[in-house]
């Protein structure tokens, strides 16, 4: 079985930032944070990894209770971020998802830093969250690769069956992407669509490197669909 885990943002849409700013936006309303101290890196962490040190740099206390009020009040904020700024479904996304999404031999997922209910939220918005049948998710891990393994283990449930880690594709837009397909033995796509140029991602080594998925009887080759 093939297995395809797609990371969200800047691989499948693009929000215009509305997700940093929702967490912003919800930092300040629940715990009055005036100044955004704009250090704490976004791109390719999860929601969990980014919130704790949002918190930990506006001096806030890092507890469970916090984390949990800090993701509540995001999740309550990011719809108006999104209708707000916009966004778009990156080039070629939804040609994919049409040549592979009613396939037998096929299974579609998501590999995100994002918690589940934001990714819900998120890919709503642009019509594309039924789709996926799997998923690893930020809701409860710090690194990324813990969530490769969430998400892989996630496929094994759903087949009911250990699956070929040759046949697992981890298709993102991040060098983070990348390495954490390499800690469950899958295969990498990269895609120059979100923060990284494709210059950069280059020095990572992904087994397919993109400017775009625009090109998509090439991937469906790649990947062995006829």
């Amino acid at each position: 079985m093939l297995t395809l885990l797609f990371d969200i943002d800047g691989t499948l849409i693009r929000t215009h930032g509305a997700g940093k700013a929702a967490m912003e936006t919800a930092l300040r309303s629940a715990f009055g944070v005036a100044d955004i101290n704009d250090s704490v890196p976004y791109s390719g962490r999860t929601d969990r990894a980014i919130g704790r040190d949002l918190l930990a740099v506006h001096g806030v206390e890092v507890t469970e209770a916090n984390v949990t009020r800090l993701t509540e009040t995001y999740l309550v904020e990011l719809p108006h971020q999104l209708a707000k700024l916009g966004g778009e479904v990156c080039r070629g996304v939804r040609e994919v998802i049409a040549a592979t999404h009613n396939r037998p031999d096929v299974l579609l997922g998501l590999l995100t830093g994002n918690v589940r209910r934001g990714a819900a939220t998120k890919l709503s918005h642009f019509g594309l969250w039924d789709f996926f049948t799997v998923g690893g998710f930020g809701d409860h891990h710090f690194d990324r690769d813990d969530v490769a393994r969430s998400a892989v283990q996630s496929a094994e449930r759903h087949l009911g069956r250990p699956i070929d880690p040759n046949q697992v594709w981890v298709i993102g837009d991040t060098p983070l992407d990348i390495s954490c397909a390499r800690a469950v033995g899958a295969k990498a796509v990269a895609v120059a669509t979100g923060w990284h140029s494709h210059a950069e991602l280059l020095a990572h080594n992904a087994d397919l490197l993109l400017h775009d998925l625009g090109d998509v009887a090439g991937l469906l080759s790649t990947w062995g669909i006829r």
